[in-house]
């Protein structure tokens, strides 16, 4: 089965930002080739998206969250997803697109260190 791919408003946001970041520290040319590889990353979850582990967040929400990490070190992203078995096309639901180094969402601010 083949699914549809759908990015919130708020993961295009995060993608970008998290682009302008890393294209504070390298080079252009570097910069572009991470941001394609978010994006493969992400049309990946096209064919097998439940090959993913269950996210922490998935306990905050009504429905089941998944993960799919993509980068290396500090620049390691969190792709957090739903799976949509909605007819006439499932679907993958980007909702969040976030540095390893973030909390978790809806984690209290007190459990940060």
């Amino acid at each position: 089965m083949t699914y549809r791919i759908d990015l919130s408003s708020v993961a295009k946001a995060e993608a970008d930002a998290a682009f302008l970041s890393f294209a504070q520290y390298t080079t252009p040319e570097r910069a572009q080739e991470w941001y394609q590889g978010l994006i493969k990353a992400i049309v990946s979850l096209k064919t097998m998206p439940r090959r993913c582990p269950v996210a922490r967040e998935s306990t905050f929400f009504s429905q089941e969250v998944r993960q799919l990490l993509y980068g290396k070190g500090k620049h390691s992203y969190r792709i957090l997803f739903t799976v949509l078995e909605e007819q006439p096309a499932p679907t993958v639901r980007v909702l969040h697109i976030r540095n390893v180094a973030q909390r978790a969402i809806g984690e209290p601010e007190d459990l940060e260190e």
